[in-house]
């Protein structure tokens, strides 16, 4: 290494330097701190004792400059993948050591014997950056009388000046399981993360990993989580959906299209796929300019079709929104093989909001919603109500409003007793705070009226055949060869609870069978019926008869040629008669024990093309996936405000999030878990929120035409943690 000093040689003897200007001095600097170790103190010294000097300076020729070609200006050619970058060596090294840091792209064809050997010099230069940071701490703590810990502290993060007992050494009355949930605390109040992220089976897999990494962990930070991780999980995700296209082959699959019209009026379409191993989410897409126009609509649908294959496709479930007779017409005309069938919870859902627009049942639900606004609405009256229900809420959250109404009669009914012991106990009597209150007796009269209660009964004995027949069709598995015989049998239900008032049975029936026919009835429902093996082999069932023609016209479509129908009329007989494998005593063990499509797998080989059938059609779904959307996140990703690269972040971290969580909740199915009802009390609902100037007809209508018949529970819908103005995952 070369110096070269200059120096003012005219300058007199005597006369005061001066210190170079401003710049110079910053070039000077620059160019100090890049000498090794012993030039900086000699180099200063020379800065100060001279009026104008350059330091002109030639380096020792870096190691990684072999593996570069210099540029004009600051820019240098990688000779392994011949890509210019710009900030000289040091971002080259980044590039070769193949780590996604400085926002430099890793290089795609260097050899790891390179990356090996740049890896070390990064790793030998941040060593020397710590111990540099190291020494000069220590040189400056005899001149602070501050504690050192709290010097610490503020150069961590803000959390830590508001509490910096998290960060330092455990005291000796806090646990450090006390400390490891007061951090994770904040972490969810700081970045206003939804409490029920605590759920997540990911949640606990990531802290017992941490756990195992000891003290010192750092996590990635965001520019990794964005880059590798995204990748990493979006290709583990892509190939785990390749996995269960496999099945398509025999079973079948459903294309499920959920629509959602926003605030700003965008009609969102989201594309699922499902089969009988897993649903997986395949793209969303914002048709808002073409959302009328059938050409459109037709080509977008053309394209979802072809991606996966019009052979394995059986039907395909359209929300309230999407099911006009263009798309329908277009789709029945151009795949002769492929059925189009309304999604069952929707038409359910239509069916109980019909229920609750009745007057009586209205008021009902009215003077019910009275008395829980009453309690939800006071902290010490709710720790009041919980006393005498022993923990239990009154009311429930559905993932319709409508079923929320009728689940909650159901739990206010279960609490009868309790609540009228409550309202009639002492602690209320003879507490002012409550006593007083102008709802105080209202609802002290609505609890004594026998015929609020009478009318209680009877809405939860209308109303409870079609909320099971919603948990089965909701729950995520193949339904549609039950479906028709649990609605068959909660029209019975209504006709035999109403055997001595025919005023109000056929009101009801009038609903249920306007919705029914003109909805939710498929001919796919028919035939998967007459084949399901539990409904064929019931000697109580009446409704054979009137579903085989609807059976014989869903063959001819699935078998259009006389060479697939050939020998199908004998092995119909076989199935229907029980005879061979049909009729083997295993065969009648497990038609309980399994599902339909199963069944038909394991003891239809006598009937192969009848097998067939039966198990592509048995196979599918009827219903959409009813666990919580996050319609926030789809609004975000067709913003106009966003560029195409923060489109394409945000469409990956919406596959990968979307197909985690349908993942987790096919995987943690149980019978304790009710798929039409959330976890959580919504607390915004009409059941808990008061409202200025209420109306008989307000909490019907609470959410205006904003849903375009998708109708999902608020909780679904809001941005109850998200502001309008807070960007998703810091994009």
């Amino acid at each position: 290494m070369k110096i070269l000093i200059l120096t003012d040689v005219n300058q007199p003897q005597g006369e005061e330097q001066k210190s170079p200007n401003s710049s110079i001095r910053f070039k000077i600097s620059r160019e100090i701190h890049r000498l090794p170790t012993p030039f900086p103190r000699i180099c200063k010294l020379s800065v100060w004792n001279a009026r104008y000097f350059f330091y002109i300076m030639v380096r020792e020729k870096d190691v990684c400059w072999e593996y570069a070609e210099k540029l004009d200006g600051n820019k240098v050619k990688c000779k392994f993948c011949l890509r210019i970058l710009n900030g000289g060596i040091s971002r080259l090294k980044h590039h070769l050591s193949r780590l996604p840091s400085k926002g430099v792209n890793p290089c795609s064809k260097v050899r790891d014997d390179v990356t090996d050997k740049v890896l070390a010099i990064l790793s030998s230069k941040d060593d020397c950056k710590e111990v540099s940071l190291t020494k000069k701490r220590k040189r400056e703590e005899p001149r602070s009388p501050v504690n050192r810990s709290l010097v610490t502290l503020e150069t961590s993060s803000p959390v830590a000046k508001i509490f910096p007992n998290i960060t330092q050494n455990t005291s000796s009355h806090v646990s450090d399981q006390e400390n490891a949930e007061r951090s994770i605390a904040l972490f969810f109040f700081e970045n206003k993360l939804d409490f029920s992220v605590a759920r997540s089976p990911s949640y606990q897999l990531m802290i017992d990993s941490i756990a195992k990494c000891g003290k010192g962990f750092n996590g990635p930070t965001p520019e990794t989580l964005k880059t590798n991780w995204l990748e990493i999980i979006k290709s583990e995700v892509s190939i785990q959906s390749k996995e269960i296209e496999k099945e398509w082959s025999t079973t079948g699959c459903t294309i499920i299209v959920e629509t959602w019209t926003d605030n700003k009026s965008r009609a969102l379409i989201n594309f699922l796929i499902s089969s009988p191993s897993s649903t997986f989410f395949h793209k969303s897409v914002d048709a808002s300019s073409y959302f009328k126009n059938t050409k459109f609509l037709a080509d977008l649908f053309d394209s979802v079709i072809q991606d996966f294959g019009p052979e394995n496709i059986v039907q395909i479930i359209l929300d309230n929104a999407l099911n006009c007779t263009s798309i329908v017409n277009h789709i029945l005309q151009t795949y002769g093989t492929i059925f189009v069938s309304p999604c069952a919870s929707q038409c359910l859902n239509a069916i109980l909001k019909e229920f609750s627009k009745i007057d009586w049942v209205n008021r009902c639900i009215m003077q019910a919603q009275m008395i829980s606004k009453f309690i939800y609405n006071n902290s010490s009256l709710v720790e009041m109500m919980k006393k005498f229900t022993v923990g239990e809420e009154i009311i429930k959250t559905g993932i319709t409003k409508y079923v929320s109404h009728f689940l909650s009669l159901q739990s206010i009914l279960k609490q009868r007793s309790r609540l009228k012991h409550m309202f009639n106990s002492p602690e209320f009597t003879n507490n002012p705070c409550y006593s007083n209150k102008p709802q105080s007796m209202p609802c002290i009269g609505i609890i004594d009226d026998n015929e609020f209660w009478r009318q209680v009964e009877e809405c939860v004995a209308v109303s409870d055949p079609f909320l099971k027949v919603m948990r089965e069709v909701s729950g995520g598995k193949p339904a549609v060869g039950s479906v028709y015989e649990l609605m068959t049998k909660a029209k019975e239900s209504i006709r035999t609870y109403y055997i001595m008032d025919d005023i109000k049975c056929k009101i009801f029936f009038d609903i249920v069978d306007q919705k029914w026919q003109s909805h939710l009835h498929s001919p796919l429902h028919s035939a998967a019926a007459f084949l399901n093996p539990s409904i064929q082999y019931n000697p109580e069932i009446k409704f054979l008869g009137s579903i085989k023609e609807d059976f014989f016209r869903v063959l001819e479509k699935l078998l259009p040629t006389p060479e697939l129908r050939r020998d199908i009329t004998n092995q119909i007989l076989l199935f229907t008669r029980a005879t061979g494998m049909f009729g083997c005593n295993l065969a009648k063990e497990a038609i309980d024990a399994v599902s339909p499509g199963i069944w038909w797998e394991q003891y239809g080989d006598s009937a192969p093309t009848l097998q067939r059938v039966a198990m592509r059609i048995l196979s599918q779904v009827c219903s959409t996936s009813p666990f919580e959307r996050h319609w926030s996140m789809f609004q975000q990703i067709h913003s106009d405000k966003r560029n195409k690269i923060n489109k394409e972040t945000l469409n990956d971290i919406a596959y990968v999030h979307y197909n985690l969580k349908l993942a987790s909740s096919k995987g943690s199915k149980s019978t304790d878990i009710d798929p039409i009802q959330l976890e959580d009390i919504d607390m915004t609902s009409q059941w808990v929120e008061e409202t200025e100037n209420p109306s008989p007809t307000q909490w019907l209508d609470r959410f205006g035409s904003a849903l375009d018949g998708n109708d999902l529970n608020t909780r679904q819908f809001s941005n109850s943690i998200f502001g309008p103005n807070d960007h998703l995952f810091n994009l």
